[in-house]
């Protein structure tokens, strides 16, 4: 048998980074041609104008990809980390990076996606529009409740036991490891309290949790949610078996301490994974949603509902959406990938009519109870596959759409819906994107029909290299 032979890595000292990258990466421009640089769990990630050595973990023909093993030099547009677990949570990995400098690398993005992918003219891209605030700005977070915890460094090399029991958030490329997380900076008031409060009553009442490997265990995950607008707070939490006197024992400890949460749930999942859009949801106290105003709506957000995690930066968003749409209050407003309604109710008091297609038939059933709270009789939601439905029998049934909206997800929209968009011809496609890879994709094939007119890219989600952005385009 040909024994195996194991090659020393390759190694490069004193390189400077010269770039973000795509999915957050950096990268590094050399005469042998580029390396992306990955941050490794544990370190203190790499920014633009850091002097560092490289570790060359994998060659492809256009590429190679590398971690950095020590950092001689810091760049300037570097900034002190403001959360104790950067570099090990998988959150907010740009905090190390000038917020201002951050919109910048975001900006560049944006650019570079839409002109090296899609290939289309293009107008002056506007400023991207920042966020405020830049911590504390989600409404919802899901943590983990696993019988995996992640050492760190010293607890591995220590003899004493430590209890594998943790409540917070999975550590990058890991799925059964979850790092327990003391403060987190992303969600206002009191979320931080409650998950410390079940935390606290998880190790007072030796509760199991989760074991992801061999599915054993109690108590699965927390989901809180919180309105910006009305202060409504939702808790759900996931368990994995039926426990009637646990459950209750939590849930009143939580309703105790925390007499403001209007919203108090629980899902039994017996499946060996978490997701839980396909089971029941049971209200064990309270509302069973908690609402958020935006304008003069008010949205109903039940827990199994999409609604944008940024409340004031999604408004940012669908104010731009609404102005490029240019609604007299004759048009028919396509909008496509409409999940619980939410721009389509936005721009509907504008237009003569709206209809809000989208594949999930449950974020359906939510847009049309939230056209009902708010009023409004000029909407109609068609659940089902996008491709499939924009036909033109869909056309001749509700109208051909003289504007359209699409909020497609990170895959962006088939080829067969733009293909479809083309033959419905409306005089302007708004088209909201969350990753600008795959919308300039799709503009490039709607370049046979549509210019881009205007583009604002939007920060939704600051420390992270995510960036949502508006395109509007106008029939040739």
């Amino acid at each position: 048998m040909r024994r195996k032979i194991h090659k020393t890595p390759e190694r490069l000292a004193g390189v400077r980074i010269d770039a973000v990258a795509a999915e957050g990466k950096c990268i590094v421009r050399t005469e042998e041609g580029v390396i992306f640089v990955e941050n490794p769990t544990g370190g203190p990630g790499v920014a633009p104008g850091d002097v560092v050595d490289l570790r060359i973990t994998n060659t492809k023909k256009q590429y190679r990809e590398a971690v950095a093993e020590r950092v001689h030099e810091w760049s300037p547009l570097r900034t002190e980390p403001f959360c104790e677990h950067f570099g090990t949570c998988g959150g907010c990995k740009w905090q190390h990076i000038q917020y201002a400098e951050q919109l910048g690398f975001k900006h560049q993005q944006v650019v570079d996606h839409l002109t090296r992918i899609g290939k289309v003219a293009l107008p002056t891209i506007l400023p991207i529009l920042p966020a405020h605030p830049t911590q504390y700005y989600r409404n919802k977070l899901e943590f983990t409740c696993a019988e995996g915890r992640w050492l760190t460094p010293g607890e591995v090399r220590t003899d004493q036991p430590i209890d594998p029991r943790a409540v917070g958030f999975h550590v990058p490329g890991r799925f059964d490891k979850v790092l327990p997380i003391r403060h987190c900076y992303l969600q206002p008031d009191p979320s931080n309290a409650i998950r410390l409060a079940v935390n606290d009553f998880v190790f007072q009442n030796d509760v199991t949790l989760y074991n992801l490997k061999v599915h054993t265990g109690y108590l699965r995950t927390l989901i809180i949610r919180t309105a910006d607008t009305t202060q409504q707070i939702m808790v759900t939490l996931q368990v994995a078996h039926d426990n009637p006197e646990l459950l209750d024992g939590l849930m009143s400890h939580l309703q105790v301490l925390f007499p403001q949460i209007t919203s108090l749930n629980y899902i039994l999942n017996r499946k060996k994974n978490d997701s839980y859009q396909d089971q029941e949801v049971v209200n064990w106290a309270g509302k069973a949603y908690i609402e958020e105003q935006m304008d003069d709506l008010t949205f109903r957000i039940g827990p199994k509902s999409f609604y944008q995690t940024n409340a004031q930066q999604a408004h940012n968003l669908y104010k731009v959406a609404r102005e490029w749409a240019g609604l007299t209050g004759r048009e028919r407003v396509y909008d496509l990938y409409t999940g619980t309604g939410t721009i389509a109710l936005f721009v509907a008091r504008q237009a003569q009519h709206v209809v809000g297609v989208e594949y999930v038939e449950a974020s359906v059933a939510d847009a049309r109870v939230n056209a009902d709270v708010n009023g409004i009789t000029n909407t109609t939601f068609v659940a089902g596959d996008m491709k499939d439905i924009l036909t033109d029998d869909f056309f001749d049934q509700h109208g051909r759409p003289d504007v359209v909206i699409t909020d497609p997800p990170r895959a962006g929209m088939d080829e067969a819906v733009t293909r479809q968009l083309l033959k419905a011809a409306p005089e302007r496609i708004v088209y909201v994107s969350c990753n600008t890879a795959t919308q300039a994709r799709d503009l490039g094939i709607l370049d046979e029909g549509y210019v881009v007119s205007n583009v604002q890219p939007v920060d939704m989600f600051p420390h992270t290299h995510h960036v949502e952005n508006v395109v509007l385009l106008t029939k040739r």
